[in-house]
């Protein structure tokens, strides 16, 4: 869908790989990806991105939020956030499930220079006074219409990690303005990340893309298709002797091929 979007428009297709989380993104897996296009016959402009290479750039919006003071550290692991919540009876839930219960956010500034010293954390967004910072924000979808923003549904987000040191929410809004994206076409799963991006974009003073925020294909059964759950790939298409015109004729009309994923998308 971004492909046609962007041809039927008269404007650009770009590839950007998103590759932030080395432990996930491999090589092959970025070959896999550049070659299931090729064979689809979708062909992209210019050159290809690619996070990992941007790590500075990433880490300079993330000064700019301490600058306004809008990031805290977060030493908790996961097991500890979850014993809180289980002690505490009850959570809020957002988006993406129980949001963090603050426990970080209360440390005295003399208790997290101690233990930013020796202890590995996350920076978290303080929410409230993002969105308190940032007033109230809109953006367009081109199913949903116009949308106001929501991002404290989300909580305290994390936007860098130890492991990861930023999140993709920080990542997408910078790079879409760096590269003057003008849509955003992407499935629907990613809906609500965008009252995140929406913020972001406010905070960072960035532009705003017009959303696009498309159907997932699904299976018979209505699951979302994945590799989990033995879903056909690409390459196994491929390999199976599928017509990749036929294959996206189909997919444009929001069907799949009997017998290689479900019926309907």
């Amino acid at each position: 869908m971004a492909h046609d979007v962007a041809r039927q428009a008269g404007g650009r297709f770009l590839l950007r790989i998103e590759d932030i989380d080395s432990t996930r993104c491999r090589p092959d897996h970025i070959d896999g990806i550049m070659e299931d296009l090729r064979w689809l016959g979708l062909n992209w402009d210019g050159e290809v991105w690619r996070q990992s290479v941007r790590m500075a750039v990433y880490a300079d919006a993330l000064d700019r939020l301490k600058a306004m003071d809008l990031l805290y550290p977060c030493f908790c692991t996961r097991a500890e956030i979850a014993a809180e919540i289980a002690a505490s009876g009850a959570a809020p839930h957002g988006p993406e499930g129980q949001l963090y219960p603050g426990t970080c956010r209360r440390l005295t500034p003399a208790q997290r220079q101690e233990r930013l010293a020796d202890m590995p954390c996350a920076w978290r967004l303080d929410m409230a006074g993002a969105v308190k910072r940032a007033g109230l924000l809109q953006w367009h979808d081109s199913v949903a219409g116009m949308v106001t923003a929501d991002p404290m549904a989300f909580g305290d987000v994390v936007l860098a990690r130890k492991e990861v040191a930023a999140s993709y929410h920080l990542c997408v809004v910078i790079d879409d303005a760096a590269q003057g994206v003008t849509d955003v076409v992407r499935g629907q799963d990613l809906f609500t990340a965008t009252h995140v991006h929406r913020l972001l974009q406010a905070l960072l003073g960035l532009p705003t893309p017009r959303y696009h925020h498309h159907p997932l294909l699904v299976d018979a059964g209505g699951r979302r298709l994945a590799k989990r759950d033995r879903a056909a790939t690409l390459a196994s298409m491929r390999e199976a002797g599928v017509d990749p015109a036929m294959l996206v004729a189909r997919l444009r009309r929001g069907e799949l091929p009997v017998g290689i994923a479900g019926e309907k998308a």
